[in-house]
């Protein structure tokens, strides 16, 4: 199958969940995830009407951004950890950042979004699972994030981002997207609307609970090539 194709076929999927959802259609954004695949995929994606992509890898994010800049709308959203040595790249690249974990990179992307014409929209990551080996803040550090983020003209905060625990069965990580959304609820759905959360294998379990944007990438591209 083409990227086309299976990029329509998640589409299907998204629509089927929405519905299944009670929720009206195109209310779930799709992140098509390009990491560490090669620039000729997202322009097949592109020309299939893909303008979301998820990036994880900074130095990747700058080089791809050049090479792309010909394609007008393209957004690039960055979904992986950001270390405050590379928040320059971000504040200058992404349409969106999606893993705010802590104070001091609030303070730096503050001070490096200063050259945007726009304030760049975030979103907090919240580890909702407690893993050790994962990045994202506790449920009692989003209080703090908030006032940080509110507090930086040049940031606008969006929401709330989750990786969940694996599961082999998809519907294991519903008590996880729900958390997610109890936790919105809690600080304020007018402060928060979005949540991006849900990938290839559990998307529809995170329609059922409130995702906003999810974020897919084996399912429209295919295996990642080894680094």
């Amino acid at each position: 199958m083409t990227v086309a194709s299976k990029l329509e076929a998640i589409r299907d999927r998204l629509r089927r969940a929405e519905r299944a959802a009670g929720r009206p259609e195109g209310s779930v954004a799709l992140i098509a995830v390009s990491k560490m695949q090669p620039v000729e995929a997202l322009r097949e994606a592109y020309a299939a009407g893909q303008r979301d992509f998820g990036e994880n890898y900074l130095q990747e994010l700058e080089e791809k951004a050049e090479a792309l800049r010909d394609l007008p709308d393209l957004r690039f959203h960055v979904i992986g950890h950001v270390q405050s040595n590379k928040a320059r790249i971000a504040a200058r690249h992404a349409a969106m950042l999606h893993t705010i974990d802590s104070v001091s990179l609030v303070a730096e992307l503050g001070k490096r979004v200063a050259g945007r014409p726009e304030p760049l929209p975030v979103l907090i990551e919240v580890n909702v699972g407690g893993e050790a080996q994962k990045h994202g803040c506790s449920s009692a550090q989003i209080g703090p994030l908030i006032e940080a983020i509110e507090a930086q003209p040049g940031l606008r905060l969006r929401g709330l981002m989750t990786v969940p625990p694996h599961t082999d069965d998809p519907t294991g990580a519903r008590p996880f997207f729900r958390r997610l959304r109890e936790l919105r609820e809690l600080h304020g759905i007018d402060r928060l609307p979005e949540l991006s959360m849900g990938m290839s294998h559990d998307l529809e379990a995170a329609v059922i609970e409130g995702a906003t944007m999810v974020r897919v990438g084996t399912a429209i591209f295919g295996e990642r090539p080894p680094r």
